[in-house]
């Protein structure tokens, strides 16, 4: 694209944002800092426990949660895998073919509402799969803690991820057409 700045015209290129890493990014041993944190609120575990259909009145009904030892509600550990994972897929899993499993699930210590999430994420293995020239196949290591750095969460998962060149495209081609199209 050009623009014309005084007599001169200059030549525009388009950045495109973070794609996410592909099978040959990732190097066994690495570790990820997720870049996002998140407070989970009152709402959010409400919300998700009706969703999953969830009838542990611990996390939605205060009265009771008061009568526990933890004397408050806990968060959905459904909500907080989700979360956690959630948050890796940006570094980790955004050129995924397909998820392969979670293992060794375990929740050392409780989330409560009003607690902030932050995440990293270890490489574990990573190889070439037997069946598909398109993909790898990587496992990871990803946990979970509060803004008091203790860990709440953490979580092996085992994924098919696209080599270079294999992933489909996200409307990058389409972006030219738009971005000539602003401002006219």
């Amino acid at each position: 694209m050009q623009t014309l700045k005084g007599d001169v015209v200059m030549e525009q290129q388009i950045q495109i944002g973070w794609q996410g890493r592909f099978y040959e990014d990732f190097e066994v041993g690495d570790k990820i800092a997720h870049a996002l944190g998140r407070t989970i609120s009152q709402t959010d575990n409400s919300w998700f426990t009706q969703l999953t259909q969830n009838t542990n009145p611990i996390h939605f009904d205060h009265h009771y949660a008061k009568q526990t030892e933890f004397q408050k509600a806990i968060v959905n550990s459904a909500f907080t895998i989700a979360l956690v994972t959630g948050q890796s897929v940006s570094d980790i899993s955004q050129n995924v073919m397909a998820n392969l499993g979670w293992d060794e699930v375990r929740l050392p210590h409780p989330v409560f509402e009003g607690d902030t999430i932050y995440s990293y994420t270890e490489i574990l293995s990573k190889r070439e799969s037997a069946k598909r020239n398109n993909v790898g196949i990587i496992e990871v290591k990803t946990t979970g803690y509060n803004q008091d750095g203790q860990i709440v969460i953490h979580f092996k998962r085992t994924m098919m991820i696209y080599k270079k060149g294999y992933a489909p495209n996200i409307m990058k081609p389409l972006i030219n057409q738009v971005i000539s199209q602003d401002g006219k």
